[in-house]
């Protein structure tokens, strides 16, 4: 492939290196040269352009992913069309993950030009998520490279196995003096988990935490797995759910893992049906060890000892913002600076076609004026989130003093503008503001309020809004502890759990009802715009 400046009198049929705009019209990078396009440029006093030109032995960029991912697709897993050199390969179901990882190496070291990008081996997937993608880099490349490649890959090489249905029994253990609360808890926690995972819990059995008596209720169990949530911890082989196990005819194949949160959990066997000592940590809803065992024995993977010993690289180190005793000491408490981020990578998807980004309010697209309001808050710095090939979005930002973050997954919803913007956020940020870019009135005083609330030292690491209604609105302000959290959402969906699941740590700040107003559809628009305009003429 030959690649730099062509005269355009010469460019026929070549591919476009760089989008150009040339007299109002836009030259989108990647397109074909067609002879019309050449005599528009010439006209418009265009005489060089940068291209790639096609050698007769390479494939062009969408040919080549696409050779590449033919034999992937399957029962479990679909390829997208190619699109700019790239091929998805796509969940048909929820179900865990296995990659060939010597075999994606092996593609990857054929020629730079081609590349296989893969989530984890055996990680837990959800239907509809993204699974690997073919990159072809340049705008084309040598096909024997293309069949090099392809033969260091096959239709093993990237499996997805679904969950298969079925009923697990739990056995809740009690000490004296344990709240029925926390037994509660994990009771409806593990139906969580398993819920996810296509099964349901069966018997529950709660009993107190002796090993007579936690032997006595294995015995009984005819469910397709049995899991144990003990009061206490379990600390060694010896301790009571392990040794019920054995007593109760059973084996240990594990005890512990190097997994954290999660260690202290052990696995084994009763009558070939899985037993699964749990750890405390599944009473709270953060990832641990104890999902990734779960996840395998739902879809029939083997879980042993090797599988296990397998899971250290990798192995979580998810630090718990409700945890009593953090991995390493937080040391003096201190405010920090706050960044802002502005979500504005949305589709604009009820708008009937037209971009609200985009729409003018007073003169300037709401957009700018939002990202202008957030300028003059307190906040250090403001990240603005945009889709991927949006030059009007970015056009509307010029001369701001704002960073601009590209969500390329904005597609897959509000989650991945909100991963975006917390990856993009200083090293030493210490706290962020969360707020959308279709909020007209919210101000500057709103930014401000939030952040004067702010207390790490109060415990106050969550800080939201509360409008006359008592519904609480946008934007919302998260301490560093809830960054991974954040960058953890999925799908189209805000920080609503989050702030659920740590309630200890809100605080409220009352404020009028612009915390609430978003505009989402024309009607809203027309609703809003027709209010001030009656406010202006009073």
């Amino acid at each position: 492939m030959k690649f730099g400046p062509l005269d355009v009198t010469q460019a026929k049929g070549a591919i476009l290196a760089h989008s150009q705009r040339v007299a109002g019209r836009h030259f989108a990078k990647g397109s074909v040269l067609e002879q019309a396009d050449l005599a528009f440029l010439r006209e418009h006093g265009v005489q060089q352009v940068v291209v790639a030109r096609l050698g007769p032995d390479d494939l062009d960029e969408n040919t080549a992913a696409a050779a590449l991912a033919a034999g992937l697709e399957g029962v479990h897993i679909s390829v997208t069309e190619p699109f700019a050199g790239r091929v998805n390969l796509i969940a048909k179901t929820a179900g865990v993950l296995t990659i060939d990882t010597a075999a994606v190496e092996q593609l990857n070291l054929v020629d730079e030009a081609i590349t296989l990008a893969t989530l984890r081996s055996h990680v837990p997937v959800r239907e509809g998520a993204l699974l690997a993608t073919f990159k072809i880099i340049p705008y084309g490349v040598d096909k024997k490279h293309v069949m090099s490649a392809k033969s260091a890959i096959s239709g093993a090489c990237i499996n997805l196995h679904p969950y298969q249905a079925g009923v697990a029994d739990l056995i809740l253990t009690r000490t004296s003096g344990f709240k029925q609360s926390l037994l509660d808890k994990g009771r409806a926690a593990v139906a969580r988990r398993f819920a996810a995972l296509g099964w349901h819990l069966g018997r529950v059995k709660i009993v107190t935490h002796e090993q007579e008596a936690v032997t006595a209720a294995l015995k009984t169990c005819d469910g397709d797995m049995v899991l144990i949530l003990g009061a206490s911890a379990t600390s060694d082989r010896q301790d009571v759910a392990p040794a019920a196990v054995v007593s109760a005819g059973g084996r240990i194949d594990r005890f512990g893992m190097p997994v954290d949160p999660g260690n202290l959990l052990f696995i084994g066997a009763l009558h070939d049906k899985a037993v699964v000592g749990l750890p405390g940590c599944v009473r709270a809803p953060a990832l641990n060890g104890a999902d990734w065992i779960l996840a395998r024995l739902a879809c029939g993977l083997p879980v042993g000892n090797g599988e296990i010993a397998g899971m250290g690289v990798g192995g979580l180190l998810k630090e718990i913002p409700e945890r009593q005793q953090p991995r390493r000491a937080r040391g003096p408490v201190a405010r920090g600076k706050v960044e802002l981020v502005l979500l504005a990578a949305g589709k604009s998807s009820r708008m009937c076609g037209q971009n609200k980004m985009l729409r003018p309010i007073d003169g300037e697209p709401m957009l700018r004026r939002a990202a202008r309001v957030a300028l003059a808050s307190k906040a250090a710095r403001v990240h603005v989130v945009l889709p991927p090939d949006a030059p009007e979005h970015a056009a509307a930002l010029q001369g701001l003093d704002v960073q601009v973050v590209v969500a390329q997954e904005a597609r897959l919803g509000l989650s991945a503008s909100v991963r975006a913007g917390i990856t993009a956020v200083s090293p030493d940020c210490a706290a962020v503001v969360m707020a959308l870019a279709d909020m007209p009135e919210v101000s500057a005083d709103h930014f401000d309020a939030l952040m004067d609330a702010y207390d790490p030292e109060k415990e106050r690491f969550i800080v939201v809004p509360l409008a006359p209604n008592g519904k609480r609105g946008n934007p919302a302000l998260f301490d560093r502890r809830y960054f991974e959290a954040l960058t953890n959402l999925q799908g189209d969906r805000g920080a609503k759990p989050i702030i659920e699941q740590a309630a200890g740590a809100v605080t409220t700040v009352a404020m009028d009802a612009a915390v609430l107003l978003d505009l989402d559809t024309p009607e809203a628009w027309t609703l809003w715009e027709t209010g001030r305009n009656e406010v202006d003429k009073s």
